[in-house]
């Protein structure tokens, strides 16, 4: 997040509340919201709108339409999946999960939402619609097997790190020979590297590998069947690189980008943890910044 200021930086600590919240308890957070009335359980993510208005009201740039949507977008979330855990309790997915996961993707992907923000704070917008998710999907869906946990274990980085000595030199080979990639030496500082790192984790890899990984692919394993599912997660996330570096379908960031999501749902699933396939999409970018 570029032109931080002190209300950017305290609105983004507070966003990062509910998602530490079900990374780091999320099964009793999740018993905690279920034992709320319906109309509490609801109305609540409502209170996500906060983080727009204090932005905006600060920046001076507050709009009603954002603000209704901000205000009504979670709380139609947490009703679709409230009726979604009442008529699916075996978890297989129905129109509703695919609804509301085409919105979410649709909106980041395609930026829908991003001039409610001001310049270099969109990304205070794409944390508030992961926190949407994160309530919707696990608190009141209680989806299961989605392996949003961050009490990182040893198994987690043993995976992700297999993971990419498994796809780096094919997926560099490949890019070479389609032009892609150019090779360049761009060594950052050791602090520069380290937040740059950071940075990827938690702003870039683990949404998606909370959107396409633990939502989606596990959705569609219910479904279609363990390899199905993988290789349709893995084609959907490379179709949603479509736009980026081009102004047309970059068809060669869309071949690469649905190859790596292979990797990435190997490491998802294998113990069935986010934080494996996170570790292993965030080490692939981070290269990537300053090799090609």
């Amino acid at each position: 997040m570029t032109h931080a200021t002190p209300v950017a930086i305290a609105v983004l600590v507070a966003e990062l509340v509910p998602a530490a919240a079900f990374a780091f308890a999320g099964e009793a957070v999740a018993r905690s919201i279920g034992r709320w009335p319906r109309a509490l359980r609801v109305l609540v993510p409502g209170l996500l709108v906060l983080a727009y208005a204090v932005t905006a009201v600060y920046e001076h740039i507050l709009l009603w339409k954002w603000l209704v949507l901000y205000a009504s977008l979670p709380i139609l979330m947490a009703w679709l999946l409230d009726q979604v855990a009442k008529s699916d309790p075996e978890q297989r997915g129905n129109w509703r999960d695919a609804l509301i996961l085409l919105v979410l993707g649709l909106a980041v992907d395609l930026r829908w939402f991003d001039s409610a923000w001001p310049h270099g704070w969109e990304a205070l917008g794409k944390v508030l619609l992961v926190d949407a998710g994160l309530y919707g999907f696990l608190g009141i869906r209680q989806l299961s097997g989605t392996g949003f946990n961050f009490r990182l274990r040893w198994r987690d980085w043993k995976t992700g790190l297999r993971e990419l000595v498994f796809f780096a030199p094919a997926v560099i080979a490949l890019g070479l020979a389609l032009g892609f990639i150019q090779p360049h030496r761009n060594l950052p500082s050791p602090e520069r590297a380290l937040l740059l790192w950071l940075e990827i984790f938690f702003f870039v890899a683990l949404p998606e590998e909370l959107f396409f990984r633990a939502w989606v692919q596990n959705l569609l394993e219910r479904r279609v069947g363990r390899r199905s599912a993988l290789v349709i997660a893995s084609v959907l996330f490379g179709l949603s690189h479509f736009n980026k570096r081009s102004a047309h379908f970059n068809w060669r960031y869309v071949l690469l980008a649905s190859i790596a999501g292979i990797f990435y749902g190997r490491a998802w699933r294998e113990q069935r943890r986010v934080p494996a396939s996170t570790i292993t999409h965030t080490f692939v970018d981070w290269l990537w910044s300053w090799w090609f």
